[in-house]
């Protein structure tokens, strides 16, 4: 019923590959071995006898044009290429990287072929790298340059002169070559602007020359023994910041009274460190008293008058009380115990300063055997419009007081008609309760 058919299976296709099957022209062509059979064309009897059978040469390894392109043709370790910073040492982010080893083989390979000094170079930066001068060794006197001055420290008027004279050879900072440089000086440890004096600016030039004076006012011996003075050179720039130059400390100890010291150094950039505050956290509360401020106070007694006369000559180095970092400062007096109006005055209010000159005198008629009993308060004050008035600091002269303000006081009574000026520190202590 049923016929049959017969089926024909197809073959399947070969499975799919990359590579283009072995008689594709793709493949490299292979030169014709000499040791072939003779050519197709010679015609089997002249070929001769049958020679005795001899295997076949092996047959070449056929490479396809993909795998010869596949196969790993890396060299070697990549070695980093050298960067900009490893030539110019300033450009570092500190510390410094020690430059590529490809750079120190080629250092290598020279001092073979060269003259033999190779050997001292490397022990020259060597003794440079243990000493801690590798990371300055760009030369910063060249690019930085060098100032000129004079120290004098005026013991009997506790006064330290600053001479700036000049400075040669500064980097230039702007754009046409040239810098507008001024010296700012600072005392060291201490409130930076408190004791901050600078000099004048001198316009496109990079060897300024000032010859100027400036003087620290309320200097003790004892300060000469614990201060530093830091000179620095800036650059004046009207439309941005104000750029550092360098700069240059002096140990103050090291400074003899009444001598005048002359000084020319290289400027230098030191790491802006707070030594200040690390050294008056050491020093203790005699530091914490002295950022109060100082003031410069004479009294003579009036025999012919019967009065006491005190004059206020000048405040240093006053805390700030104003969001500026300054303060305008004022003096007031009050002599104890009376408490009327005429034991009570108020010198004239200096404006946005931390160093002010006063040179005021008051009088008060008091006879000269009822003096001792008596108490003279004075106390220095930030002035403020429309608002309380800030307390600085203050001091008090009396038969009470102990120290230099009692042997001030001492010596006002002794010594009459003689004018004695004294220098006091500024305390906290005695805050009067309103101004």
């Amino acid at each position: 019923l049923f016929s049959v058919v017969p089926m024909s299976v197809s073959k399947p296709p070969p499975p799919h590959s990359h590579f283009p099957p072995s008689n594709q022209s793709s493949l490299l062509p292979l030169p014709p071995s000499s040791s072939s059979s003779p050519s197709p064309s010679t015609p089997p009897s002249a070929a001769g006898p049958p020679s005795p059978a001899v295997p076949p040469p092996p047959s070449p390894v056929k490479i396809s044009m993909q795998e010869h392109f596949a196969i790993n043709v890396c060299p070697g370790p990549i070695l980093p290429i050298p960067q900009i910073s490893d030539f110019f040492p300033r450009f570092h982010d500190f510390p410094i990287t020690p430059l590529p080893p490809r750079e120190k083989q080629v250092l290598k390979d020279k001092d073979k072929d060269g003259d033999g000094n190779g050997e001292k170079d490397r022990k020259r930066e060597r003794e440079q790298e243990e000493n801690g001068e590798f990371a300055d060794s760009d030369d910063d006197d060249t690019y930085l340059g060098t100032l000129e001055f004079n120290l004098l420290f005026d013991q009997e008027n506790n006064c330290l002169h600053c001479t700036i004279h000049k400075a040669k050879g500064l980097k230039a900072m702007d754009s046409n070559g040239l810098a507008d440089p001024y010296v700012k000086l600072h005392l060291l440890p201490g409130a930076s602007k408190a004791n901050k004096l600078r000099t004048k600016t001198l316009k496109n030039t990079l060897n300024p020359v000032w010859n100027e004076t400036l003087i620290y006012h309320g200097i003790t011996a004892a300060d000469m023994t614990t201060k530093t003075l830091r000179l620095c050179v800036c650059d004046m720039d009207r439309l941005g910041r104000n750029e550092f130059i360098g700069e240059v400390r002096v140990a103050l100890k090291k400074l003899k009274e009444g001598e005048s010291k002359k000084y020319n150094m290289g400027l230098e950039r030191i790491a802006q460190t707070r030594e200040g505050n690390s050294q008056a956290v050491d020093t203790g509360a005699p530091v914490a008293e002295e950022e109060r401020g100082r003031i410069l106070v004479s009294l003579l007694y009036n025999t012919e008058k019967s009065s006491l006369v005190v004059g206020i000559i000048r405040c240093a180095h006053l805390a700030a009380m104003d969001s500026n970092g300054y303060s305008d400062p004022f003096v007031k007096i009050v002599l104890q115990p009376d408490m009327g109006k005429k034991s009570k005055y108020k010198t004239s209010v200096k404006k946005k300063t931390l160093n002010p000159e006063f040179n005021e005198e008051f009088a008060y008629e008091v006879p000269h055997d009822q003096l001792a009993k008596k108490t003279l308060e004075i106390s220095v004050w930030d002035y403020d419009l429309g608002m309380s008035n800030d307390f600085i600091g203050g001091v008090e002269l009396g038969i009470n007081a102990k120290g230099d303000r009692l042997k001030h006081w001492f010596e006002c009574l002794k010594y009459k008609g003689k004018k004695v000026e004294y220098w006091h520190t500024l305390t906290q202590q005695g805050a009067p309760s309103s101004d």
